[in-house]
């Protein structure tokens, strides 16, 4: 355990100020200087998203890894939050018209901070987890190669190897950007200016923001995003009232009588959101004190479930349009970017879901065994035996210990053989485990990415679906676990049904409206819950705000129907979208979440 993993330990465990300050004071520089490139050097508003990733990190303390690499979560986290802050499709192009220019006239040994600031980041999230790692550690974190091979546990020669790797695949994705420069350029650049000093005394106000924020529970992201969305004043007024952190800097910029005039208004907004966070905390609560039904579990019967059937899977996912142009890379197409790559696990799966060439997702597994997205495509592979599948599960669940999703899978696979009591101990034990993670986003980017380099433009790639078989079989799993509520009921347990029903609900649950998430997954996760809530009783309780389960199915099928609204007011304006538009909704929808892209495209073009 490295230090920064000790201090965290600590932190989470005693809530220990002196242990969170070192953190602070270790990584501030880092993050600040991650997020003063990701908003245009705009240093206050890069100190408001330092102060949100470290409020996020104190938040989050207690459900991370000890073994999270600290650098890499940090500056990942940066990049996700500030690209909620940012909306940056203009000043995307406008980077990329001057970059292109500069670049006409510049010499490719050399390249400055100033030139590629606006795109590092993005270019450096895009990286796979282990190229992202030595990056951070080497140019963010400043260790030396042997610092860097203690870390990871390789030898100093392999850590040379894999940053000169890196720093070639990151040089690949700033020239996307009209940004062309050798490895060793790019090299020299985040060696001298990768890192800046955070503003003085930034260190203890964001410590203090951040533990206070924890504590009670109020500082979440989503809850300061919406904060952030009004003025710098009343953003300082929030986090006056929901930390008290920001006093002191709020009174040296802004006078006591404009913050007597908006206080009310931002009490009535915080309030407001306090209220959100509590009923999200109890829901959260509810859900870890679910119990487990009891074990030998009764038999279910073989026929056919009564439950609602699922609406069409497909009636809102915008790629299903495209559905007769899925374009097959050859090998010609393909091969440049699997060398281009070094045949790593993220090009061999990309080239075979692009080309569908067998052969290469068996040289992944062979290569790659315990990569989990190379477990993941095994597990669905089209010629997989039952015994295969389950082997790739283990590997899955061995190399993702946090994912829930191996052990569904895994619960559905026992339930399909009759194995009713290992498929509840698979299901008990995701009750420990909040990350679930299905890797769509990494694969929808991944095959852009292949595309791309075969010669198709970001629009074409972008629009160009992925294919999503898990969403099929967790719908079967949560019928799974229906057929066995009833029978627990029919055999004279109601507490074990109960616990059945609701394990069901928190599968359903698993998907979300969140950035990245397709909407389709999102459809199939509504359905699940609703195909559970129906089989329980509508007058019973809900959550812990005095909501029933009717509330709760009222609640998703007005979801539903706006949904389905949405889709009719959509259909007729997809011919319409420009190349520029697909990107635009495709980055939003990265970024907010499927259904905000979708009203924006609405929005745009309904206008007409």
């Amino acid at each position: 355990m490295t230090e920064s993993q000790r201090l965290l330990a600590e932190y989470a465990h005693s809530s220990s100020e002196a242990a969170f300050r070192e953190i602070v004071t270790r990584y501030l520089d880092l993050t600040y200087s991650t997020a003063i490139r990701l908003v245009d050097g705009d240093a206050y508003l890069a100190q408001d998203v330092t102060q949100l990733v470290f409020i996020d990190l104190a938040r989050m303390a207690r459900t991370l890894s000890r073994e999270v690499m600290l650098g890499g979560w940090l500056h990942r986290h940066c990049c996700f939050v500030a690209r909620k802050v940012m909306r940056g499709e203009r000043r995307r192009a406008a980077r990329e018209r001057q970059a292109i220019e500069m670049n006409a006239l510049r010499d490719d040994s050399q390249i400055s901070q100033s030139e590629i600031a606006p795109v590092l980041d993005d270019a450096i999230d895009q990286l796979n987890t282990q190229d992202r790692a030595v990056i951070v550690l080497r140019f963010f974190e400043q260790r030396d190669f042997r610092s860097v091979g203690e870390v990871l546990g390789i030898p100093e020669n392999t850590v040379r190897m894999r940053i000169t790797r890196a720093l070639e695949k990151l040089g690949k994705l700033l020239k996307r950007e009209g940004i062309a420069c050798s490895a060793a350029a790019l090299g020299t650049a985040l060696a001298t200016g990768a890192v800046a000093s955070a503003p003085v005394g930034m260190a203890v106000a964001i410590t203090g923001a951040a533990i206070a924020g924890a504590a009670t529970g109020t500082a979440t992201t989503l809850t300061i995003l919406k904060l952030m969305s009004l003025t710098k004043l009343q953003l300082g007024v929030a986090a006056l009232v929901m930390a008290g952190a920001a006093t002191t800097i709020l009174i040296q910029h802004q006078s006591q009588l404009k913050l007597r005039e908006q206080s009310e208004y931002l009490q009535k907004q915080i309030a407001q959101l306090q209220a959100d966070n509590k009923n999200l905390a109890s829901r959260v609560t509810q859900l870890k004190r679910v119990p487990a039904p009891r074990l030998p579990a009764p038999t279910i019967p073989t026929t056919a479930s009564t439950a609602a059937p699922l609406e069409n899977l497909q009636f809102t996912n915008l790629y299903a349009r495209f559905k007769d142009k899925q374009p097959k890379l050859t090998a010609e197409q393909f091969e440049p970017y699997l060398q281009a790559n070094r045949r790593n696990a993220a090009s061999l799966l990309a080239a075979y879901r692009t080309t569908g060439d067998a052969a290469l997702l068996a040289e992944a597994m062979g290569q790659y065994p315990n990569d989990p997205q190379v477990a993941f495509e095994a597990v669905f592979k089209k010629d997989v035996s039952p015994e295969e599948r389950r082997q790739w599960l283990e590997a899955l669940k061995k190399a993702d210990t946090g994912n829930s999703l191996p052990n569904y899978l895994l619960a559905l696979d026992y339930f399909k053989s009759g194995q009713i009591d290992q498929a509840v101990q698979e299901l008990v034990a995701v009750s420990g485990k909040q990350q679930f993670q299905d890797y769509t986003l990494d694969r929808m980017q991944d095959d852009e990415e292949a595309y791309l380099a075969a010669g198709y433009s970001v629009a074409e790639a972008r629009t160009i679906p992925v294919s999503l078989p898990q969403l099929r079989q967790v719908k079967d799993l949560g019928l799974s676990l229906v057929d066995l509520a009833k029978s627990y009921r029919l055999s004279g347990d109601e507490a074990s049904a109960q616990a059945a029903l609701q394990m069901a609900v928190n599968l359903g649950q698993r998907y979300k409206d969140t950035p990245g998430e397709t909407e389709v997954s999102w459809l199939t996760g509504m359905a699940v819950e609703r195909i559970a809530l129906s089989a329980m009783d509508p007058s019973g309780p809900y959550g812990s705000d005095g909501q029933t389960v009717q509330d709760r199915l009222n609640q998703l099928n007005q979801k539903k129907a706006e949904l389905k609204e949405l889709k009719a007011q959509l259909e007729p304006l997809l011919p319409n979208l420009s190349d520029q538009d697909w990107i635009s909704y495709t980055d939003r929808w990265r970024v907010f979440g499927e259904e905000s892209a979708i009203r924006w495209v609405v929005n745009k073009y309904g206008q007409k």
